[in-house]
């Protein structure tokens, strides 16, 4: 059985790994987290839009 040599990195089509500093790791944790936390606002202005519809047609079926 013949031993082969992996592929360097630029033939695999991978990036090669580059060893992050804990400052990089934090700041890209900080990102990620203001990414969540804008896509939940979005979904919470979507939820409150549905609420207030919801809420308008309950006035409307009550006031009948």
């Amino acid at each position: 059985m013949a031993v082969t040599k992996s592929a360097p990195a630029a033939q695999t089509g991978r990036k090669a790994w580059i060893k992050k500093t804990p400052v990089e790791v934090v700041l890209e944790q900080i990102g990620k987290q203001e990414e969540k936390v804008a896509e939940m606002r979005e979904e919470l202005a979507r939820e409150e839009r549905e609420l207030a519809k919801l809420q308008q047609a309950r006035t409307v079926l009550e006031a009948t």
